[in-house]
């Protein structure tokens, strides 16, 4: 059973109702799911630590600072998408497929294992290139760098686990909820 009352095969599908369906039918199976995940996840997570800077940068947030986080999202967003294709991806599923293991563990759980791995990973990573890109730290580069990576940490966890991975899961399943629905008959 979840926190919610749900037993593991069931998921809300955002009106209050249950779907019995298992997470993996959410989840890419092929390189274009694959790619197409990615680009969602990396958008909607990058959009929300934009904002989140800004609004530190500036002392608070507004309805401008929406608008203004459009202004980095082409670099950002390619740069995250770059790096979860190409360093991330791979290292995140190693490091946490040491702590479960998928057909024995709740799929849910390794979702949540990857998904913190993911961003043990990205963070640090993605807050060094803002630090280079946007913050003019010169020669207190590491530092700013250690305090950026420090306080986007717990914003992008959060951000991840509670509002960008279950949202990108709903949308990507309803962009594929016809492909899922005939590969789940067929079994």
């Amino acid at each position: 059973m979840s926190a919610l009352g749900a037993s593991d095969n069931e998921q809300h599908n955002g009106c209050g109702k249950i779907e019995m369906r298992s997470l993996e039918s959410i989840m890419p199976k092929t390189k274009l799911e694959n790619f197409i995940f990615t680009l969602l996840m990396a958008f909607v997570m990058v959009y929300g630590m934009v904002c989140y800077n800004i609004a530190l940068a500036l002392g608070g947030m507004s309805n401008a600072i929406f608008v203004m986080a459009l202004q980095e999202m082409v670099i950002m967003w390619s740069v995250a998408v770059v790096l979860e294709f190409f360093v991330v991806e791979k290292l995140a599923q190693m490091l946490a497929f040491r702590m479960v293991t998928p057909g024995k563990d709740k799929p849910v759980v390794i979702v949540l294992a990857i998904s913190t791995m993911i961003v043990c990973l990205m963070c640090p990573m993605m807050s060094l290139v803002a630090t280079v890109l946007f913050k003019h730290a010169g020669i207190e580069l590491v530092a700013v760098w250690a305090q950026t990576t420090v306080l986007n940490f717990p914003m992008a966890l959060g951000w991840q686990l509670v509002v960008a991975g279950p949202f990108v899961r709903w949308v990507f399943s309803l962009l594929f909820a016809k492909k899922n629905a005939e590969a789940a008959a067929s079994h």
